[in-house]
């Protein structure tokens, strides 16, 4: 099934250290918690420098959204996030320190539990019409630029504003409209049908 997310409709959630605040935009399962989510895709507005929470048995994918970015200490490792490198990944058990770079900065994150699945993370831009296949067992697309963009296929046609997402049923083809903007792609295939796969060969 098909699930468009307007943002407009999600509420942040501020964070305990008064550093900045989270947007959960989708989860797995979709009653799951922080501590039992399979994944998990948000959008983080980071308005100080400070730490990043742990989570044990998640990997995880950060990519600038707005801003000018950060420099990351990752288990001590600089790692740099701006507009011509704007994507990091790194385990969510290691110790990562966040300072910003000229004022706040809006942040897409995707996790996922490592035990039960995996992702991948890309980004596409857009300009005039082109096709979409969700080839994972989840493919989530975010809208990070862009006012509009439409999604359509013979059964559904779907809009979307800027950082709007929609969940893509595996297996389906798409035709993307829009002006000029950029989709992030998160892919999540679960190792249980990776495994059904193989005990069939």
């Amino acid at each position: 099934m098909t699930v468009l997310i307007p943002f407009a409709g999600l509420s942040p959630v501020p964070w305990k250290n008064g550093g900045g605040n989270t947007t959960e935009i989708a989860i797995g399962p979709q009653d799951a918690g922080f501590e039992d989510f399979d994944w998990r895709v948000s959008l983080a507005t980071i308005e100080k420098d400070g730490a990043f929470s742990l989570f044990p048995g998640v990997d995880r994918t950060l990519a600038l959204v707005e801003g000018h970015g950060m420099l990351l200490e990752i288990d001590g490792e600089p790692a740099m996030v701006t507009e011509t490198e704007p994507v990091v990944a790194f385990d969510g058990s290691s110790t990562v320190l966040a300072k910003l770079s000229r004022g706040g900065s809006t942040d897409f994150n995707a996790m996922t539990r490592s035990e039960v699945c995996y992702h991948t993370f890309g980004r596409r831009r857009l300009e005039g019409d082109a096709t979409f296949v969700a080839r994972a067992d989840v493919t989530v697309l975010f809208l990070a630029q862009g006012d509009t963009l439409e999604l359509s296929n013979e059964q559904e046609r779907i809009g979307l504003v800027r950082y709007d997402a929609v969940v893509l049923e595996a297996g389906s083809v798409w035709q993307l409209e829009a002006g000029q903007g950029m989709v992030y792609i998160v892919d999540i295939w679960y190792h249980a049908d990776e495994d059904e796969e193989a005990a069939y060969e």
